[in-house]
């Protein structure tokens, strides 16, 4: 990317993190979903030690999963609304570089926070602390490919005046893979084992992500704008 390029895309960052610090209840719903998940599910099964440390894993990824879901439906949907999307189509720098600026300001603001979050959550759930360090890899690589894949899912849906439960329905399958390794990366270093080829997994998956993603993203408001 070149300097201008580097400087609009900076720009871009920063108008999207200021937009979306004006709307603190968008931004507090995923964290507080994710957190009133991990803190009800003790009191659901009991407060069994063994029991909450075996099910952590899952239960963690799970809620991290549906909180990041949770926040995507409207991703694109003010600037469907205000005619944003065919502004950037037509702009001289594409929409690549508002695509990666916006994913980039969601990302930073929802999924960077639920992994600073998830240690306090995990410690309430009985992880030992010597899992935290896995747990705060496998969200930092495995968000991103959450975040990139529910933005095709929302870019694909925008258009659509109900479409939070078909962005649900063409998301949820491509999670599987993530919620697979990030709460097998977890399992693993409860029982000491490594955990570096879950963590080389869930990288090889945000790659590709961040490489392919944004362009998918890209095509999805393409088609959208095209409907």
């Amino acid at each position: 990317m070149s300097s201008a390029g580097m400087r609009v895309f900076a720009s871009l960052l920063r108008r999207e993190g200021l937009l979306l610090a004006r709307r603190p209840a968008a931004l507090a719903n995923p964290l507080v979903f994710f957190a009133v998940v991990a803190t009800l599910f003790p009191l659901a099964i009991g407060a069994d030690p063994s029991l909450l440390q075996q099910m952590a894993p899952g239960l963690v990824w799970v809620a991290a999963v549906l909180a990041v879901l949770l926040s995507l439906d409207g991703l694109f949907r003010e600037d469907f609304e205000d005619g944003s999307l065919e502004q950037w189509a037509l702009s001289r720098h594409g929409m690549l570089l508002p695509v990666l600026a916006k994913v980039a300001a969601h990302w930073l603001l929802c999924g960077l926070a639920l992994t600073l979050l998830a240690p306090l959550l995990g410690l309430m759930l009985g992880l030992p602390a010597h899992s935290l360090p896995a747990l705060i890899a496998a969200l930092a690589l495995g968000t991103p490919v959450l975040t990139l894949l529910g933005a095709i899912g929302a870019a694909l849906t925008v258009g659509l005046r109900r479409g939070g439960l078909l962005l649900a329905l063409l998301v949820l399958p491509l999670y599987i893979p993530v919620l697979i390794l990030g709460s097998g990366a977890l399992r693993a270093a409860l029982e000491g084992l490594p955990v570096s080829g879950f963590l080389l997994w869930l990288g090889s998956l945000a790659a590709l992500a961040l490489t392919l993603g944004p362009w998918a993203v890209v095509a999805g408001l393409r088609i959208s704008l095209n409907e």
